[in-house]
């Protein structure tokens, strides 16, 4: 049947067809009328009550409708303001090849499940202050001077090196530690070292940032993709005339699996016969749920394999703090490339984050983000059961959920409409790796505030077939 519904000033018809029943009727009509701007952004709804008048049905039936719109985002409800059509950014085109923006979203969308972020909101401020204190008052005054070595604060690289080993099986020497400004920063003095020895190739995975690619490539150095599968990536497979090779081992990103035993080996095997070097990106080694922790690859040669870890997933990217666990042979090349460049980070958040992981602040700090994640993982693998499939959840802030065949664009048009950030897989495709096809998100949950996480887990939810 038709049903016009003139109560607010807009002659709107609400094709309530019996066949669905009439609460599935009215949520897709009121859905459909948001969707298309038939209801406008901030348009007042009638209550209930007499929205049930109107229509003539019951008015358990108009609030079990406006319940689920309010849920999936469609609709707002606030006491003393009534229910409203939400205020909604209109989608825009997101070309595939678009840069990506680091952070929990892009400009104008509501809710991000960017991979990539920790909760910014789990900074630990109050620990991180009293560490601050103590390392303020106990710091000697030349370290407010200019600084004098390249490698950083031998306080923070002593630390640094009893908690790699402890927690990552790291063979961690703190004369062979240096400190740097995360990631990118330690890959852009590495892509130096590698240029002066002459490399000008390095392989990568098929599937990885392209952050990454496009700093090696303005370094002067060429990509050159590895096939990922289940297994990780195809370390037996290095390209000749590669001389090194930056994998994600102990959980590959983005598609969330380990690298086997066998191809770690391989991995080492080919760094020995070739006398090239393995970059190993650890960039969220300590969040593991469902398996024992994978040890560092740099503890089965640590002459040929470079381990680098940062604070920006255990604790946050703006510290700008990281570090690179050095065979014997780099030591003097990248401390004189780091040296002719810069000092990088504040001497006072070096001994603060000593001080911090000497007093154990930063282990308890670990293992209570860890609960957290493991909660909002366990939260989405429900949400999302029988819907899509999941995958890479053993450890990490992200999953990938493999959706339909056929289903990504609207998936993707759903969540524009959502107010949704997500990320394809397809998007970390190396544009020379020959990778089988695949619809898949990668869902970064670490990525929301505590307050965010359940709006956004709906609108993902909306926004699956």
């Amino acid at each position: 049947m038709k049903e016009s519904w003139a109560t607010f000033g807009a002659d709107l018809h609400l094709d309530l067809s019996a066949g669905r029943g009439l609460r599935a009727g009215l949520t897709e009509a009121l859905r459909e009328a948001a969707r298309s701007g038939r209801l406008a952004p901030g348009t007042r709804l009638p209550s209930s009550r007499s929205f049930a008048a109107d229509l003539g049905i019951a008015r358990n039936t108009v609030a079990e409708a406006y319940a689920e719109l309010v849920a999936e985002g469609w609709l707002t409800a606030r006491q003393g303001s009534g229910t409203r059509v939400a205020q909604r950014a209109r989608p825009r085109a997101r070309p595939a090849a678009a840069a990506r923006v680091r952070g929990p979203a892009r400009p104008g969308t509501a809710y991000s499940l960017l991979a990539g972020s920790p909760d910014l909101g789990g900074f630990p401020r109050a620990a991180w202050l009293s560490a601050a204190r103590r390392a303020l008052t106990g710091a000697p005054n030349e370290a407010f001077g200019y600084g004098t070595d390249p490698r950083g604060r031998v306080e923070l690289r002593e630390a640094l090196a009893g908690y790699l080993s402890r927690a990552r099986g790291v063979h961690a020497d703190p004369e062979r530690i240096v400190l740097c400004a995360g990631f990118a920063h330690a890959l852009m003095l590495l892509a130096g070292v590698l240029r002066a020895r002459r490399v000008r190739e390095v392989a990568v995975e098929g599937y990885s940032l392209d952050e990454h690619r496009e700093l090696l490539t303005r370094a002067g150095l060429r990509t050159r993709p590895l096939p990922v599968d289940g297994a990780g990536a195809c370390t037996a497979q290095v390209p000749d005339g590669a001389g090194a090779v930056l994998l994600t081992p102990a959980h590959q990103f983005p598609t969330g699996v380990a690298l086997t035993p066998q191809r770690r080996a391989a991995a080492v095997d080919w760094a020995r016969t070739t006398g090239g070097i393995v970059l190993e990106d650890d960039y969220d080694g300590e969040f593991r749920y469902d398996r024992q922790p994978v040890g560092a690859l740099q503890g089965l040669d640590p002459e040929r394999v470079v381990y680098l870890g940062t604070a920006s997933k255990s604790l946050a990217p703006g510290l700008r703090m990281g570090w690179m666990v050095l065979p014997a042979g780099l030591v003097d090349e990248v401390v004189a490339v780091k040296g002719r460049i810069d000092w990088t980070s504040s001497a006072l958040d070096q001994l603060t984050l000593a001080e911090f992981i000497r007093s154990g602040a930063y282990d308890r700090h670990v293992r209570g983000m860890r609960l957290r994640y493991r909660r909002r993982r366990d939260e989405l693998v429900a949400a999302v059961a029988g819907r899509v499939e999941v995958s890479g959840i053993a450890a990490g802030l992200h999953a990938v959920l493999d959706l339909p065949e056929g289903t990504q664009p609207s998936v993707l048009r759903a969540a524009a409409w959502q107010d949704l950030t997500l990320e394809t897989l397809s998007r970390y495709a190396h544009p020379e790796a020959a990778l089988p096809p695949r619809e898949a998100l990668v869902v970064g949950y670490g990525t929301p505030s505590t307050s965010a996480w359940s709006p956004t887990l709906r609108a993902l939810v909306a926004a699956l077939p």
